[in-house]
């Protein structure tokens, strides 16, 4: 497919995510505490993260009829094909719960194996991240890029806390107590797809966090790569979809961020 193929897909599909993000906003404040589940030790849930992701699986399947899913909530049969859509209906569900601002739709789609769609809608502000495979990153219709940042003294970076998988927790503070003392400091939005979105527009200089999944990740992943950004895992392979650990990055920053995370978190 061309790619002009892929912007076409592109462009419904930010029609898809907007229409969810209208609806969870709308039922933000009608959730009641027993409407909440545990799925596993703080990870929450509620019937608006159901009901969205029907909507957006209703709504892909009219962009590519025979596509399979991959979704967070599992309202349809989880599988792979020629092409699969990866989606969290809501990136952020325990600030949604808390009335905190950040929480958005992933929408990310594979053909053969390889990210060519990826759409964040971040709804508190409004705020539409796309990319296509080759076209370049947008916010709201804006071409993005990532930070020109050089010096790690210089840098904001952004991260998520553990906080049910605590494996390498030791090694995360390490970690977090050396950026502390040689950045510009550390911000935790608790929203993977929107921290992925922030370094490709240069808000932030780079992102690292552990114990993700696929629909965490895949959008923000091509929206950072298609606005001149990197990708990696912990060890600076590309096992950052299903490898659970994810490291993003500026081009300038990306050595010095990528030989840090590999002392402090690699294996």
């Amino acid at each position: 497919m061309s790619q002009t193929k892929w912007e076409a897909i592109c462009l419904d599909t930010i029609k898809v995510a907007k229409a969810a993000g209208h609806f969870i906003l709308s039922e933000q404040m009608k959730v009641k505490q027993e409407d909440i589940e545990h799925k596993k030790l703080n990870n929450l849930v509620s019937y608006v993260d159901k009901n969205a992701e029907i909507q957006i699986i209703e709504g892909l399947k009219k962009i590519i009829p025979d596509s399979t899913f991959l979704a967070e909530e599992e309202t349809t049969q989880q599988s792979e094909g020629e092409y699969q859509w990866i989606i969290d209906p809501l990136d952020g569900t325990t600030n949604f719960l808390h009335h905190l601002p950040t929480f958005a739709v992933s929408i990310a789609l594979v053909y053969q194996s390889k990210l060519v769609v990826g759409v964040v809608y971040e709804i508190n502000k409004d705020e539409c991240f796309y990319a296509w495979k080759d076209g370049g990153a947008y916010l709201n219709g804006d071409s993005i890029k990532v930070s020109p940042t050089k010096e790690l003294k210089e840098s904001l970076l952004v991260t998520g806390f553990p906080y049910y998988d605590f494996s390498i927790i030791d090694q995360y503070i390490v970690f977090l107590k050396y950026l502390m003392l040689n950045t510009r400091g550390i911000r935790r939005f608790g929203a993977a797809a929107v921290d992925l979105c922030y370094v490709a527009c240069g808000r932030f200089d780079a992102y690292f966090e552990q114990s993700l999944s696929p629909w965490d990740v895949a959008a923000g992943a091509l929206i950072v790569q298609e606005s001149g950004g990197h990708i990696c895992d912990f060890n600076g392979g590309d096992n950052y979809i299903h490898g659970r650990e994810i490291l993003a990055s500026n081009d300038a920053l990306y050595p010095t961020i990528l030989d840090l995370t590999k002392k402090y978190l690699g294996s």
